[in-house]
């Protein structure tokens, strides 16, 4: 299968701290892939050198051919990729459907002008975004909270909600960072149900960032596994968890002598 995403090479250096190490993989058009690792692995840092956040020191980040090193974070989206955050990045006092409708706007033909009058193609244009983002929200399960200020919604729901508005953007690639994080068990296995039937319904290419074992190991067939910065093993997640470098640093069980 083709790779409609790859990795070359990436190293990403703070200072002294080898943050991202020679770190390769690539990912097929369609697929819903994992990256673990244990906390401080590299995993977030990962995605903000996807998404232009971070310049990387060497090697190649390439998209359907293209190679985003030299683009900036507005660009790459326009290119097809949107994420999510491990800390949640919502607009707070705006209501969750303000919120979706926000990010919907990106691909809005209208002009400066008209979105600042109301006049011409707005009025139509902005009909079609609530539409769109109240059948986003639907697809969350939050249709029902559309009203509702982003910030008053349970933790679970804001991480559905961040979920929405990335969707909101039509990505061909889609980032997801920890959305598990602080979840409960039961949320956990929504969640999983969630991400499995959009990657379905949206025919999209998804890399989940999990230190979840249980989340990744059900919903990933393809797996890569990081520490320290670098790449220690890939593959299905029955090779993944009985990898022995898996074991020794994600697990924090030793090699038998």
């Amino acid at each position: 299968m083709n790779a409609v995403f790859e990795l070359s090479g990436v190293t990403k250096n703070f200072g002294g701290v080898r943050a991202v190490s020679d770190m390769s993989f690539s990912i097929p058009e369609g697929q819903l892939a994992g990256l673990m690792g244990p906390n401080g692995a590299g995993k977030t840092t990962i995605f903000n050198l996807v998404t232009g956040v971070y310049d990387p020191d060497e090697g190649s980040i390439l998209f359907r051919g293209e190679n985003l090193v030299p683009l900036k974070t507005y660009s790459i989206v326009h290119r097809g990729i949107a994420r999510t955050f491990q800390n949640l990045r919502l607009f707070q006092r705006s209501s969750v459907l303000e919120n979706v409708m926000t990010a919907a706007q990106q691909h809005v033909p209208y002009s400066f002008i008209e979105g600042m009058t109301h006049l011409g193609r707005w009025r139509a244009k902005e009909r079609d975004i609530r539409k769109k983002s109240m059948e986003l929200l639907d697809r969350v399960g939050l249709a029902d909270r559309a009203n509702q200020a982003a910030g008053t919604l349970p933790y679970g729901h804001q991480r559905r909600l961040e979920i929405a508005r990335a969707l909101a953007l039509d990505p061909k690639l889609l980032l997801l960072d920890e959305p598990a994080a602080g979840m409960n068990a039961e949320e956990v296995v929504s969640l999983n149900t969630l991400i499995q039937a959009i990657h379905r319904d949206f025919k999209l290419t998804i890399l989940v960032i999990e230190h979840h074992m249980d989340l990744i190991m059900e919903i990933c067939p393809h797996i890569v596994c990081m520490n320290f910065g670098a790449k220690i093993a890939e593959g299905t997640p029955e090779e993944i968890q009985n990898h022995p470098e898996v074991l020794k640093a994600y697990l924090g069980e030793e090699e038998e002598e």
